[in-house]
């Protein structure tokens, strides 16, 4: 988001709040990364809130060692916090081989148009969001900062609503769905 326009808000069902930032790359160089850039893919979305410390890690290197899943279904994986993309590179080197890039929301326009900006602390609430390759967004997850996500969780999500049908309460795939909505 440019400093420019007004910030959008992340609503499911509606096309996903637009963006453009620096990332770190997994090799470590930094690049432009933008919504645009996964159009007609499916992406999650991640937030953490900070670069150093002690839960984000778990989740960071979690989504990177099953990155080949979520390529597997035809989605892309991209993380970030409101760190530098600078601290991000330099955190690398503590959490070794990374699969995905890391985003910087230094101006914090990202976390606020997804709603996990926590404005007294300057930093995200943990928040993961399924995007589909129409750019709408089709899942929002919320939750506190002391408790990591769950990757297995995310996959489940990502494959029920790429059947396209509606999917009961645990469903996993290769089990019965409800039928078309």
């Amino acid at each position: 988001m440019n400093e420019h326009q007004a910030p959008q808000i992340a609503r499911v069902g509606k096309p996903a709040p637009t963006f453009s930032c620096e990332a770190v790359s997994p090799i470590g160089e930094f690049q432009q990364v933008s919504l645009a850039d996964y159009r007609n893919k499916w992406l999650v979305l991640f937030f953490y809130p900070l670069d150093f410390t002690f839960v984000c890690p778990t989740e960071i290197t979690g989504f990177s060692k099953r990155l080949d899943e979520f390529t597997a279904l035809g989605a892309c994986v991209l993380g970030g916090s409101t760190d530098s993309v600078h601290s991000h590179k330099a955190w690398l080197k503590d959490l070794g081989e990374l699969n995905y890039p890391l985003f910087s929301d230094i101006t914090r326009a990202l976390s606020c148009d997804y709603g996990v900006l926590l404005d007294e602390k300057g930093i995200a609430l943990r928040g993961t969001f399924i995007i589909d390759p129409d750019g709408i967004l089709r899942y929002a997850l919320y939750h506190d900062l002391g408790v990591g996500r769950s990757v297995d969780e995310t996959l489940r999500v990502l494959k029920a609503l790429q059947t396209g049908e509606l999917c009961p309460v645990n469903w996993h795939e290769g089990e019965k769905t409800l039928g078309k909505a």
